[in-house]
């Protein structure tokens, strides 16, 4: 999404290394290979009586290789964590060609890159202290190298997850499972501003929700037009400005009917105009099918395209009202309609303008708003990613929210795994004269692709996506 697996190299597909292995339901782990679908794992877990709780929107068609390269997340991520915590082996081959394999809680295997990097530790770890409060606040990041949990732990897995493949190419990952969901219950909470949600959000956060999403007035009216849409979705677009679905989880029903009931009283009091209660499986399902619909209905405007380049702000927690009112602020400021989403609870918001790419200063508007958001995120000490990486979009940003020891520690860390750049140049560490928008491919002047390389997207688009393809919404693109 970031851009963090293209670029004018030796591009690795490695979708059909897409092997998983049996459930080991002792140990609560699985083996798969990175091709592997994110919803596969899932299911194979399920009818082991386990889960796999981490849970993008993307689960369908999403790869376990790509989650553990930026570190994905998803809704539940509040209260079970990122990618990081659900790794506990990889298999890796290295910039100089050798393999080995790291095991949580296992000293590193004998390897000379690894070694070079525990010898120069010392050196990078002095540059990390001087930059340790960088990000420190936030409940999610996914900018940069985990250089904060690498120290408190000492675990090579927790640098490597979420590298980007800038360090090493992972061709298998054992993952840790969880317990099923004894009892889960569901409340849609409808506020008379964005900002109000906000509050509500940590609101749901401190009483200890599972999952707090966040849909904007923009998004609600969207959905109100889709084909499935219902009378009840058409009278919230109307009414709210935004709302928030939160669910709990607790091991007994009579628990979480009562955590329910005082949640529900903590967000009308909190200034909820209403706020809908789903017990049921089935009422559950249609609470939570709104959130999952926000992607799909978006990739679909046609006179709009929905451009992802401010999508992933995370801020603290209490900053998180005055991050989305700064957003909204923004985007008035630059003529640009857009929807804010997401994973409030974490204080992690997606933010997708609406680009009307047929208007010809729209990459100058593009540029203004990225600027205006990156300037906001610096300021209330946020960073420009919370799951989705820095790719060749946000690296050369990443200055602008990390200090320069932190940049350096990087760099060293980098120099270390890959000392002549092979792997994903350009990602993580900046690469002078690149910028951010460069390469963005959404222009009527770009040249018509060969009819064997379209059918192959539109074949690829078909199996694993859920919208239509792209280049479809650009006139004059075939």
């Amino acid at each position: 999404m970031a851009g963090g697996a293209v670029g004018p190299g030796i591009i690795l597909d490695l979708s059909r290394m897409n092997a998983i292995g049996e459930i080991d339901r002792q140990a609560m782990t699985v083996q798969a290979e990175p091709g592997v679908i994110c919803r596969t794992v899932d299911d194979a877990a399920r009818k082991a009586g386990l889960r796999f709780p981490v849970d993008p929107s993307s689960a369908p068609f999403c790869t376990i290789g790509g989650m553990v390269s930026t570190n994905a997340a998803g809704p539940h991520s509040l209260k079970f964590g990122a990618m990081r915590k659900w790794v506990s082996s990889l298999d890796c081959v290295f910039a100089d060609g050798t393999r080995a394999r790291l095991t949580r809680g296992s000293p590193p295997p004998s390897n000379a890159l690894l070694e070079k990097f525990l010898d120069r530790e010392g050196e990078i770890r002095k540059e990390w202290s001087a930059a340790a409060s960088d990000h420190a606040r936030l409940r999610k990041d996914s900018s940069g190298y985990a250089l904060a949990r690498y120290f408190e732990t000492g675990d090579l897995l927790d640098l490597l997850v979420g590298s980007e493949g800038t360090l090493a190419i992972v061709v298998s990952v054992e993952l840790s499972l969880a317990p099923l969901a004894s009892h889960t219950s569901s409340l849609l909470a409808s506020f008379p501003s964005l900002e109000s949600a906000a509050r509500g959000a940590e609101i749901a956060r401190t009483s200890g929700a599972s999952a707090c999403e966040l849909l904007d007035k923009t998004f609600l009216e969207l959905a109100a037009t889709a084909p499935e849409s219902t009378d009840a979705s058409r009278e919230r677009a109307r009414k709210s400005a935004a709302v928030l679905l939160v669910e709990m989880e607790d091991a007994e029903e009579s628990v979480g009917v009562k955590r329910t009931d005082q949640l529900k009283a903590a967000l009308q009091g909190s200034g909820a105009d209403t706020v809908e209660v789903a017990l049921s499986a089935d009422s559950e399902k249609e609470v939570w099918e709104l959130r999952h619909a926000a992607s799909p209905i978006l990739s679909r405007l046609k006179n709009a395209i929905s451009m992802q380049f401010i999508e992933d702000g995370v801020v603290p927690p209490e900053k998180l009202p005055e991050y989305v009112q700064g957003v909204r602020d923004a985007l008035a400021r630059r003529a640009i309609p857009g929807v804010i989403f997401g994973h409030a609870g974490d204080a992690h918001v997606h933010v997708n303008p609406l680009i009307d790419v047929t208007n010809p200063s729209w990459r100058d508007s593009m540029a203004a708003l990225l600027e205006d958001v990156v300037t906001l995120t610096a300021q209330l000490g946020g960073s420009l990613c919370g799951e989705h990486g820095d790719g060749r979009l946000r690296t050369p940003l990443m200055g602008r929210v990390w200090s320069a020891p932190a940049m350096r520690a990087f760099e060293g860390v980098k120099s270390c795994f890959d000392p002549h750049g092979l792997l994903n140049p350009g990602v993580k560490v900046p690469i002078a004269g690149e910028t951010s928008l460069g390469a963005i491919k959404y222009d009527p002047a770009l040249p018509s692709l060969t009819g064997d390389v379209r059918r192959i997207l539109d074949d690829l688009v078909a199996r694993r996506g859920y919208a239509d393809f792209r280049l479809s919404l650009v006139d004059g693109i075939s």
